[in-house]
């Protein structure tokens, strides 16, 4: 469904950069809008790769809804996510803890599933509005640890697409997998990235915490 190959990359090519960042994009928009975030982020070793969803969306439904309904869409994004995560490793050789994963709106939350399903250290994880996938009461039952890696989870407290409260479960959720997780809610805010959001990003990119 989704082509692991449809993707488009900024900042140093794959062949000489120090790390990687994947970037996902939400519903509606395409790789080309995620990755002028780029632009933004200072890290001069740092390659940016973002996936192009078929016809610009990971999945049909709300991520709130019963994952069925939500494929085959969904498993062939997490599926695209997690060859492109192997490519990078396996192809151009970079050590997971210089991955990053970033993603806004529909495509945090396909990075942050992906992230729940295959823990490991990585480099870091910014989820900018968006929070783990599936109906209220879903168990969480996700097994391994993230290993301390940084997990950023920033949303609107009034997001209408996103209820604070699956943020909230999503923080405690990757606390209890041994990430080093820290979340916030803006107050009144759209649903769009801040510029508060950026300065972690940078953070993270620079000192390998917040």
């Amino acid at each position: 469904m989704h082509n692991p190959d449809n993707i488009a990359t900024a900042g140093k090519r794959l062949e000489e950069a120090g790390r990687a960042m994947l970037m996902v994009h939400g519903r509606g928009a395409s790789a080309q809008s995620i990755l002028s975030l780029a632009e933004y982020f200072e890290a001069d070793d740092m390659a940016y790769v973002a996936p192009q969803a078929s016809q610009s969306t990971w999945y049909p439904y709300s991520f709130l809804a019963p994952m069925q309904q939500n494929e085959p869409g969904l498993s062939s994004g997490l599926e695209v996510v997690r060859s492109l995560v192997q490519r990078l490793h396996n192809e151009y050789g970079f050590a997971y803890e210089n991955i990053y994963l970033l993603g806004f709106s529909q495509g945090a939350c396909l990075a942050l599933e992906y992230t729940a399903r295959n823990p490991q250290r990585y480099g870091g994880v910014f989820g900018l509005s968006g929070g783990l996938i599936g109906p209220e009461g879903t168990p969480r039952n996700y097994e391994g640890s993230l290993e301390e890696t940084p997990i950023f989870l920033g949303c609107s407290d009034i997001d209408s697409h996103i209820p604070k409260e699956r943020v909230l479960e999503s923080e405690s959720t990757f606390k209890n997998m041994n990430a080093n997780v820290l979340a916030k809610l803006y107050k009144n805010f759209g649903h769009s990235i801040n510029d508060d959001e950026i300065k972690i990003v940078n953070n993270v990119l620079a000192n390998d915490t917040f």
